[in-house]
């Protein structure tokens, strides 16, 4: 517990501890651009004592905007995204704000064009036709991803973390179930991680020496045909090569294992009543219908630090680049495993939801828990509203139905038998 409050030099910065708040989706921009909501959020976390909170996705381009709730990269923002990290800044924490690009998780009234894809296909989770990048289009991508490190160095920020995971864009290129080009940006993995070399060279080369550079990465993608942990291991030699400051260590695919990115069990009704109707109307039908919401969106039985005994295989094979380690972290007994397990840095997004203070609680007591039930209703709601923790809710006044109340009971219950079976070493 000594190491975690001690400072970390990730690249040119430096922050004044191990943690972390990782880039979870706030949902509280509005028409992609910053709100005083987000900018209280990410200050009350930097109150709370983190070395470093992330801003969650800013889209490179109008095309890469999958939420109205995003943000996304242009100069009429820089003055609020520059009021927000002053004021992270005058908390005593560092500033990062994570860069990237949906691809194919959109719709036309939303990106205002087709969405893009490595390959021409349709996407059933939007749902939505989407085109292949022609190769012009992915050189520009490529500067864009450049230009937007310059923009966050103007807007204030410390840290760019590039999100190169989880079935978005640089990720839909690396995946052999969405890219089947058959130019130099498809086939073998040489071909498949071109795109996301040429961003990561890119980035680098504007990160200069006053920028630090993570890139958040799939260890697998947990879906057929997607990357398994051998080529996990791959793409994260590759990203390393290009002497980054840190790499975070995720998983899963957002449309087809999205509880294995955020741990748990969906709430299925939450999700459903929440859900926008205009952009939503048939998944929110399928979701009331018996049977269909747990194939769509499987369930997979919680667990503290469920990303761990992956995480350290990753360890084992890449040692020139720091890792960050990211998942089910709910106490400080979870922030001392870490730290024992040789893990230099970690982050942390559902425990702050609930607790913003976590880490000075932590401070004053090692034990301390947060007592997240993991319910996964912040999620369920943050698709539509802003994030928000059901307790949160309930003590600023908004009533939260009863049949809604009951799911959260069921799977807050669903996890602790979950957590106590694995401690007695039952599954």
């Amino acid at each position: 517990m000594n190491k975690l409050f001690t400072p970390f030099q990730l690249g040119p910065i430096t922050l004044r501890n191990r943690i972390i708040r990782s880039a979870a989706f706030e949902n509280m921009a509005r028409n992609n651009a910053p709100t005083q909501a987000l900018q209280d959020y990410h200050v009350s976390v930097a109150r709370g004592g983190v070395g470093m909170t992330t801003v969650a996705y800013a889209a490179v381009d109008l095309s890469g905007v999958s939420f109205d709730g995003q943000l996304y990269v242009r100069p009429e923002i820089i003055p609020d995204m520059k009021k927000m990290t002053d004021a992270i800044h005058a908390e005593g924490a560092k500033a990062s704000i994570q860069l990237g690009h949906c691809g194919n998780m959109t719709h036309f009234y939303t990106c205002h064009c087709m969405p893009v894809s490595a390959d021409t296909w349709f996407n059933l989770y939007s749902p939505t036709i989407h085109r292949r990048l022609k190769v012009e289009e992915i050189h520009r991508l490529v500067k864009k991803f450049g230009e937007a490190v310059d923009w966050a160095r103007t807007c204030g920020f410390d840290c760019v973390e590039i999100h190169a995971g989880h079935a978005y864009l640089i990720s839909q290129f690396i995946s052999p179930r969405t890219n089947h080009r058959h130019d130099r940006y498809g086939g073998s993995f040489e071909n498949r991680v071109r795109f996301m070399n040429e961003v990561l060279d890119e980035v680098m080369a504007h990160a200069g020496d006053d920028m630090a550079v993570v890139v958040k990465t799939n260890m697998w993608d947990d879906c057929w045909h997607g990357s398994d942990i051998e080529e996990g291991i791959k793409i994260a030699k590759e990203i390393a090569k290009h002497k980054v400051h840190g790499i975070v260590l995720s998983g899963g695919t957002v449309s087809r294992s999205p509880m294995t990115i955020l741990g748990g069990a969906m709430p299925y009704k939450t999700l459903a009543h929440y859900m926008n109707m205009k952009s939503f109307w048939w998944l929110k039908a399928a979701l009331n219908i018996p049977g269909v919401a747990a194939i769509m969106t499987p369930t997979v039985p919680f667990k503290e630090l469920y990303f761990m005994d992956k995480a350290k295989i990753f360890q084992k094979e890449i040692k020139d680049v720091p890792l960050i380690y990211v998942g089910g972290v709910q106490s400080g007994d979870n922030c001392r495993q870490i730290m024992d397990e040789g893990f230099e840095l970690f982050q942390i997004a559902h425990v702050l939801i609930k607790d913003p203070e976590f880490v000075h609680h932590v401070q004053e007591n090692p034990h301390y828990h947060a007592g997240c039930g993991r319910s996964n209703y912040c999620v369920g709601r943050m698709y539509t509203l802003d994030m928000k923790c059901h307790e949160c809710v309930e003590r600023d006044g908004e009533k939260i139905p009863a049949r809604l109340q009951k799911e959260i009971v069921k799977l807050e219950g669903k996890a602790k038998e979950s957590i106590a079976a694995q401690k007695e070493g039952k599954c």
